[in-house]
């Protein structure tokens, strides 16, 4: 059936709801609209539903929801875990209560509970709540960092990771061989709060997710000594991280902390950035000038669902404040927690620094420099999650710390996603550290540089939206697959790796390896000096990314060469769109 066929058929058909037929009714004469809605079902991939919100097949609205949460139904029953129920939380988006509730009624009329957050949550409590409840699987509803327009839905499975091989290969064909909208099942929220199959969660969940990352703290003793003396700026990004950030701090006991009053309320149209990321430089103007008039010498910032964390840190001998990028902030605490563990109780010896491949690697340098072992992973944390589970399985591997360069690390393993606001607290606890030796937090950034090198990381991205947008990033990739460049940003390839096709490619002797990874549309090439790219389309937004690190001998000399670097990356891009 043809796009236009679909239109023409959600139109007509009385399963459709009258203010979902006249958003598409007002859509005639446009055609490109129509077919951008139409032309495909939202992809379900292996993190769930992503897109914007509206009517037709192609966007997130109640019926792609329900459709979504069949076929998880469905695999769930296959799997016999029914009667373990299922952990729902959303976020501050536009409908994000709404479609909490659609996906809960829709498990409700398959006969699996659902345990529904009271109010919004951040995503690593999900992943936390879906273990505390001994649950089989989670949804939560968030679109992350993406524009206000967007909504998401992401799966995870009964270890609080989001979903992995195999169970999401099983409940994304579970949902494509949901062929009909009016197949899917939901019921009456009356009807299945009297049967026991919907119950809604709060502080029951809350309280000992914070004792979990409570019980993670090293140096209570230096918060204790600086507490009065360290001033915090935190900002929720109109998003979930508010209460929870807050009361970590206050509990902890820091007493400056002040929170940007305009971005403070929970708001899913995000009326203060265009971009509710905190890698974007908007996001922090107001908490930077609040930073300003305070004296801050931390500055915070927490997507909109609390996954991630930015910050800049002031440097006290300028007054200038200094942004941490993930793979900063990543290594610095990587740095903390393996160092003070191995002086607090010494380092056990199947310890573990975990990282994705597009992630910095001053993080090789900072297991080598404490003898523990440096596991690398695809994008995405879940695959840090699967590590974890593996250890547990296994009994074999202790977890010491994991991150992502896209501003996401976990410290523990109450849950099995990046934990923002576990981050807030190490962050915290960190400055107070340093602090008590008379260090800042950029003092400790600049002695990590000098013991480890001068690594330096950076991405470039194009968005391309649209079906010829993902046309052309499939283009894109081709390319370079089928023409495997000779140098990249001025370096020259040594060799080069595809784990679609899981081969390690020698340049110079020809020798083929393989990866030893899942098979995933990336490619990565090792170049010389210690440098390398790393290309793969996002998983969550309509963009091709060129990950890159260069190592050099000084601030400024890194600084220059990841420049140089970028402008060539950038060059390459422009020359294939």
């Amino acid at each position: 059936m043809g796009y236009r066929e679909t239109y023409q058929q959600w139109l007509e058909n009385p399963y459709f709801d009258e203010d979902t037929k006249k958003e598409l009714k007002a859509l005639e004469g446009n055609e490109k609209e129509i077919e951008d809605r139409f032309y495909r079902e939202l992809e379900f991939g292996t993190a769930g539903l992503r897109g914007v919100i509206g009517a037709g097949t192609n966007r997130m609205n109640t019926y792609t929801v329900r459709k979504a949460t069949q076929g998880l139904a469905n695999y769930i029953k296959k799997q016999g875990g029914q009667e373990k129920g299922v952990a729902i939380a959303f976020d501050c988006r536009n409908f994000s209560p709404e479609f909490a509730d659609e996906a809960a009624l829709c498990l409700a009329a398959n006969g699996i509970k659902a345990y529904v957050f009271e109010s919004l949550r951040p995503t690593p409590e999900l992943s936390y709540a879906v273990r505390k409840l001994s649950c089989i699987a989670g949804i939560n509803i968030t679109a992350s960092h993406n524009p206000p327009e967007y909504n998401g839905y992401k799966v995870y499975w009964e270890d609080g990771a989001q979903i992995t091989p195999p169970h999401d290969s099983g409940i994304m064909a579970e949902v494509s061989a949901v062929t009909d909208f009016a197949s899917v099942q939901t019921m009456a929220k009356e009807d299945a709060i009297a049967k026991g199959l919907y119950q809604q969660i709060g502080q029951d969940v809350d309280d000992p997710y914070i004792e979990a990352l409570k019980s993670r703290i090293l140096h209570q003793d230096s918060i204790d000594k600086m507490k009065d003396q360290i001033t915090i700026v935190y900002s929720p990004l109109h998003g979930t991280g508010n209460i929870p950030a807050r009361r970590i701090l206050k509990e902890m006991g820091f007493e400056n902390v002040y929170v940007v009053p305009e971005q403070e309320l929970p708001d899913g149209n995000f009326p203060t950035v265009s971009y509710p990321n905190p890698e974007a430089a908007e996001a922090f103007e107001l908490g930077l000038a609040l930073a300003k008039e305070k004296g801050a010498e931390l500055v915070l910032a927490t997507d909109p669902d609390a996954d991630r964390l930015g910050v800049y840190v002031k440097d006290s001998k300028t007054g200038e404040y200094h942004t941490l990028t993930g793979n900063m902030s990543g290594c610095l605490l990587a740095d903390y927690e393996i160092g003070q563990i191995k002086a607090l109780k010494g380092l056990p010896d199947d310890g573990a620094l975990i990282k994705t491949i597009v992630t910095s690697n001053m993080a090789d340098a900072i297991a080598k420099y404490y003898g523990v072992k440096l596991i690398e992973v695809l994008t995405g944390f879940k695959y840090i999650g699967q590590q974890i589970l593996g250890f547990e399985q296994s009994g074999k591997g202790t977890y010491l710390f994991g991150f992502e360069e896209s501003y996401g690390c976990l410290i523990g393993t109450h849950a099995r996603d990046k934990d923002a606001i576990v981050a807030v607290m190490a962050l915290a606890e960190c400055a107070a550290f340093y602090k008590e030796q008379g260090m800042t937090l950029w003092d400790a950034m600049i002695a990590m540089y000098e013991r480890y090198g001068y690594y330096k990381d950076d991405i470039q991205s194009i968005t391309l939206k649209g079906k010829e947008g993902l046309e052309k990033i499939a283009q894109i990739l081709e390319t370079l697959r089928k023409n495997p460049p000779k140098e990249l940003g001025g370096y020259k390839v040594l060799s080069y790796r595809d784990y679609k096709a899981d081969t390690i490619t020698n340049v110079e002797t020809g020798e083929v390896t393989p990866t030893g990874l899942p098979s995933s549309n990336v490619l990565y090439y090792d170049l010389e000096d210690g440098a390398w790219v790393c290309v793969r389309p996002s998983g969550t937004e309509p963009k091709v990314k060129f990950y890159y690190g260069v190592k050099g001998q000084s601030l400024a000399d890194a600084d220059e060469k990841s420049a140089a670097c970028g402008k060539a990356i950038l060059d390459l891009i422009n020359s294939m769109i």
